[in-house]
């Protein structure tokens, strides 16, 4: 049986002397504007991290030759 996590991100790093909790908030809720600037930012990490993949594994295959 997997272990369930008893601590969420947004708890490393909030103040512990503090009663509530943040809340997330849920992405329809954004305004259209964030969501769209989130997207663009999240598909430029995905798009730069595949990138540097494909990068390392020509390297590696150069070096073994």
């Amino acid at each position: 049986m997997p272990r369930q996590p008893t601590t969420f991100q947004f708890d490393l790093f909030s103040d512990q002397n503090r009663t509530e909790m943040m809340q997330i908030p849920q992405w329809q809720t954004l305004p259209a504007e964030t969501r769209r600037m989130l997207t663009k930012l999240m598909v430029r990490l995905i798009l730069n991290h595949a990138a540097s993949e494909r990068t390392s594994e020509r390297e590696e295959t150069r070096h073994d030759a």
